[in-house]
Order: structure tokens, then C-alpha cells, then sequence
């Protein structure tokens, strides 16, 4: 004891003294066979001292005075009630302090909570990786010992969605570079399964980081004044201005941003564009064809890129005219393309930002097959969103090539930019 009390004046000592001591206790649970996790185990019994422990220090404050010194004080302690809680260690056993006139509110562990907070950021986190609430029910039951029902994961998870309305609707920059707009097809039952698309906008900023903007679900059917909707939203949210807008030929987007964003410029998607090329064709022509469509998007100029479709169109429209169709459709939206600088062209044709998004979001909803509502499949979205590149590897390679890229967007839309510039700058 005398050890420890000299111990306690310096902080290293302290350390040592507590490495020793969990020491002895591993050992201790070595020699007699006791588990690491699970109810019983190690852990589970470290944590309920440890919040035993706080619990007294909780009574403490609030009565004003330690468990033996009463001193004729008017409330009291008044013994003790059992509750079992669920932790990260597993399910573990506690006793939690009472007074006498029941005016104590412990905050470790609050009244009527059977689980700790960690219990839920894991389940949440289980859940945004694509897990089912079957399999984390299993994954708790295996690991931590702990039965939890699918039910109780589903209120679990199902507290994420005011934080999911707070997020869709907060604010946005004045001015965005790019703006991606995308789907992602989900099954949903509403009598029966059927593909369900969430549109997904992704903006790159002028400080070059992205930036989801936000979920849309439709029914597969939106035209002009569903957009004028969606973009009246991002509008709404303090969003005045975009310079370009890489969409894939929905039905109604390019009017709906011209009404909204009059300067914008609608681009189509060109990687979109070839593989919708490669629908129509045989797989064993696909090397050749992207071969002859190289040139049109990587033409100098608009005549340059027309020269190059008359001879891919030559080449294969005899074979598949569907290709060449699809071309001559999108070409008012493609041709924007060309007027750029290729650091622009870099920006807009690669589609790894939001296509690695998409990837996240599919593995996450095909894991589950489909889902009883369009409410619980924008959730899961949301999720796997909320999930995505926690360490922020990503952002910084994205943001390493992106000043290069800014000089020429400012060139291009000159002083469409500097208001936000001069925001981040004062």
C-alpha cells in the first residue's frame, strides 16, 4: 500500500504500478482458465469494477461528501440494485449505488440503459460495413457473447436518421467546381421487389476535397420537376453557383440545371458513355471499339472529334448502329468536353471518386438482398456514406493533384470562383 501511495506523486511510477498490476490479473485469469471476453471473462470483470467504480464516484458528487462520511447530512446512500448491461467486453453484472430520497441520475450508465455507448457506435459501424442485423445478432452473440434481436439492432440503427436529416440538409458552399450526379439501384419491397434508384450528388470544392451533398430516392421515372426539386434543394442550402455538372443522360437533369444554374455547363459522363457504348457489342469487339472511340474523346477540338466519329461511325455502324445512336444522342452534352483544358478533362472523365462511393454503397445493399422500405434503404446508404475512408488517405491524395487542376478552373470560369476564394482566405 505504502508502494502505491508513493507511487501516486509520480505519474511514471503510477504507469508502471498499473501495468504491473493488469499484468497479475492476465496471469491470474491464465492459471485459472478465465476467458478474455465473453460474460465472466477478463475484461467483462475489469469493466465492471471500472464502472462500479465511477458509479461511487457519481454517488460521491452528488451527495457531496465520500461513502463514510455521512456527518449527519440529510440524503444518504440506501444500498444497492443489480443491473446487468451489455459492453464492448460483453454482458456484464453491476451494482448500481442508490440514495435515499432517489434523487440520484448516474451518467455512465443511465437509468433504464441496458447498453453502453460503444456497444451501439459497433453496431452502427457493423451495419454501415453491410452487415445484416441477423449477422451482427450472430457476430455479438460469437464474439461478446451477448444476445441482442434484430429488433433492438434495428432501433439502434434506426438513430442514425435524425443525424441523416441534419446532414441533408445542412449547408453547402456557394460554389462548387464539379458536381457529379449519379445512381445506384436498390431493391425494395412494396408488393413486390423491384429496382429502386437513390441518386447520389458529389461535389468537388474549391479546396478540392469532396464533398457528398447529398440522398435522393425516385422511382425510376423522374423527368424535369423532379430535378428542378432536387437541384432547388443544393440551391436552397446556399449553393449558387456551379461551373459543371457530369450527369448521365436522366431524363429531365440538363434543362433542370440550366433553370437553376443558368452558367453551367451539362457534361455527360464519358466513361458512362463507353460503357453504354459496350452494351450494345459483343465482348470480343470491345478492345476495338474502345480503340476507335479513343480519338473522339481525346480530340483537340469539335471538328477534330467529329472527323474521328465519322470514321468510328463508318467502321461499325453498319454492325452496331445502337453505338452509334447512343453518340449522336448525347453529342450536345459530350462536346462541352472538348473546350477544356486536360486538367479539367482529368477532373471530369475520371469517375474513380464517385464510382469507389458507388462500389462502398452496392456492397453494402446487396449484402442485404432488399428492403422492406425506401426509408430503410436510404439508411443503409447513408451508412455505408457515413463509413467511408475514415483515416482521410483518400482526400489527401484526391486534394494532391487538384491545384493544378484549380488554376485551370479558374481560367476557364473566371471570377466564378474568387467569392469562395477570398472566404477561405480572410
Amino acid at each position: 500500500m505504502a508502494k502505491l501511495k508513493e507511487a501516486g506523486s509520480d505519474p511514471l511510477m503510477t504507469d508502471a504500478v498499473d501495468a504491473q498490476l493488469v499484468r497479475q490479473l492476465a496471469d491470474r485469469a491464465r492459471a485459472e482458465g478465465l476467458q478474455l471476453t465473453g460474460e465472466g471473462g477478463l475484461l467483462a470483470r475489469l469493466t465492471k469494477v471500472v464502472i462500479e467504480s465511477a458509479l461511487e464516484g457519481e454517488m460521491d458528487d452528488h451527495l457531496g461528501y465520500g461513502k463514510h462520511e455521512r456527518a449527519g447530512r440529510s440524503n444518504a446512500r440506501n444500498g444497492t440494485r443489480a443491473k446487468k448491461v451489455l459492453t464492448e467486453a460483453g454482458p456484464v453484472e453491476i451494482v448500481v449505488p442508490r440514495d435515499r430520497d432517489a434523487s440520484f441520475e448516474p451518467k455512465i450508465v443511465k437509468k433504464r440503459q441496458r447498453r453502453l455507448s460503444g456497444v451501439d457506435d459497433l453496431v452502427i459501424s457493423l451495419s454501415a460495413k453491410g452487415l445484416t442485423t441477423g449477422e451482427i445478432s450472430a457476430h455479438l452473440a460469437e464474439i461478446y457473447g451477448a444476445e441482442v434481436s434484430r429488433d433492438t439492432i434495428s432501433v439502434i440503427t434506426d438513430r442514425v436518421l435524425d443525424g441523416m436529416a441534419d446532414w441533408q440538409s445542412r449547408p453547402l458552399d456557394s460554389v462548387y467546381p464539379v458536381l457529379f450526379i449519379d445512381c445506384v439501384n436498390v431493391k425494395v419491397r412494396d408488393g413486390s421487389v423491384a429496382n429502386r434508384p437513390i441518386y447520389v450528388a458529389l461535389a468537388v470544392t474549391v479546396d478540392g476535397t469532396r464533398d457528398i451533398l447529398g440522398l435522393w430516392a425516385g422511382d425510376g421515372g423522374e423527368g424535369a420537376k423532379y430535378w428542378m426539386r432536387v437541384l432547388a434543394e443544393i440551391k436552397n442550402r446556399g449553393t449558387q453557383d456551379v461551373c459543371i455538372v457530369v450527369c448521365d443522360g436522366l431524363k429531365g437533369l440538363p434543362e433542370a440545371i440550366t433553370t437553376v444554374w443558368p452558367q453551367a455547363v451539362t457534361q455527360t459522363c464519358i466513361v458512362h458513355l463507353l460503357r453504354n457504348s459496350f452494351r450494345y457489342a459483343s465482348r470480343r469487339d470491345w478492345p476495338a471499339i474502345a480503340r476507335d472511340l479513343k480519338p473522339v474523346y481525346t480530340a483537340v477540338s469539335e471538328q477534330a472529334a467529329l472527323d474521328a466519329f465519322a470514321a468510328f461511325a463508318e467502321t461499325w455502324e453498319a454492325k452496331y448502329p445502337a453505338i452509334v445512336r447512343l453518340w449522336t444522342n448525347a453529342w450536345t452534352e459530350f462536346t462541352p468536353f472538348l473546350a477544356f483544358d486536360t486538367e479539367i478533362r482529368k477532373i471530369i472523365s475520371t469517375t474513380n471518386a464517385i464510382e469507389s462511393i458507388n462500389s462502398r454503397i452496392r456492397r453494402a445493399v446487396n449484402a442485404r438482398g432488399h428492403f422492406p422500405t425506401e426509408q430503410a434503404a436510404l439508411k443503409c446508404v447513408y451508412l455505408a456514406l457515413m463509413s467511408l475512408d475514415p483515416t482521410g488517405a483518400g482526400r489527401k491524395r484526391w486534394t494532391a493533384r487538384w491545384k493544378i487542376a484549380l488554376q485551370a478552373f479558374e481560367i476557364t470560369f473566371e471570377g466564378r470562383l474568387v467569392p469562395k476564394l477570398l472566404t477561405h482566405t480572410s
